[in-house]
């Protein structure tokens, strides 16, 4: 065999979304059910499914060689990595997800003062922990076994939970009192492996594809011709990722300009280029975007 790099696809919520990030990048992956061994079409790639709660630990100790994780699981876990990028998504969206302290909305819990000797349940006991005794407040910290959301307050007065878009905890009936944490997915590596030239390489070139696949997301390209007397109101009313491109057409009066753009403006944008002398607009979508 020649060179392989084992990695990390961290399993459960984070999933569906990683697995599209590396397909719109070029790795056609293929995952089941009944196992922990997804296939690619790359050779040079060993996939496993990880829980991201694990994921850091397996990098730490050599059995994968890079991995995709919660930067507060690599913190929950102390394990030692080499952090290699930050990969702007999540579960839901392209925003960060923060760890908070939440109690019941009739609770009369108001600060974390108020949780001194109370019991508190989180999966994050680490993290939870080191923000409690950072505040000064003695605490009682239980692990909970998933749905933590729900046993705030019969279960425990408070829970320590990670949010991304706050439904949860609204339907819960639960409100923030406290913030531990803001945590961002990153691309993490083992240490011993980022000396081998080959995997660091194979790293970073997995790692650029990634963040162009990032970079493209809800952008389009637009092209579009126009006379060279309208070009300037044009230029004007153009948003562009840098600037846009300009070519000359074969009849001399027109040129083509080339830009990329969010797509939430387009269905705006479009009526007020036409008005301005822009015709043959195109929009297509990316895939990737390489800065």
């Amino acid at each position: 065999m020649g060179n392989v790099l084992k990695f990390g696809i961290p399993k459960g919520s984070l999933e569906e979304a990683t697995v599209n990030m590396f397909r719109k990048a070029g790795y056609k992956i293929v995952t089941s059910s009944r196992s922990y061994y997804p296939t690619v079409d790359d050779d040079e790639l060993s996939l496993l499914m990880v829980r991201a709660q694990e994921m850091a630990r397996y990098v730490e100790e050599g059995i994968l060689d890079a991995g995709i994780t919660g930067k507060d699981w690599v913190m929950e876990s102390e394990a030692e990595v080499e952090y290699i990028s930050e990969l702007n998504y999540s579960k839901a969206s392209k925003n960060p997800v923060k760890w908070i302290v939440a109690v019941h909305q009739d609770s009369n819990i108001k600060t974390l003062k108020d949780l001194e000797g109370k019991r508190v349940a989180t999966e994050a006991v680490g993290l939870t922990r080191k923000h409690f005794e950072k505040r000064g407040v003695k605490a009682q910290i239980e692990f909970s076994w998933g749905a933590t959301e729900v046993k705030c307050p019969k279960l425990a007065d408070a829970i320590v939970d990670i949010t991304e878009t706050g439904s949860s905890l609204r339907a819960n009936n639960l409100v923030i009192i406290d913030e531990v944490m803001i945590s961002t997915t990153q691309l993490i590596a083992n240490k011993e492996a980022l000396k081998d030239g080959w995997k660091k390489n194979k790293i970073e070139n997995i790692d650029m594809a990634l963040q162009a696949v990032l970079e493209a997301d809800n952008k389009v390209g637009l092209m579009l011709n126009v006379e060279k007397k309208n070009l300037d109101p044009i230029i004007n009313v153009l948003p562009a990722l840098q600037k846009p491109t300009i070519s000359n057409l074969s009849d001399d009066g027109w040129i083509a300009v080339n830009t990329i753009i969010e797509e939430k403006v387009v269905r705006d944008l479009i009526p007020i280029l036409k008005k301005n002398g822009a015709s043959g607009i195109v929009e297509y979508p990316l895939n990737k975007i390489i800065l």
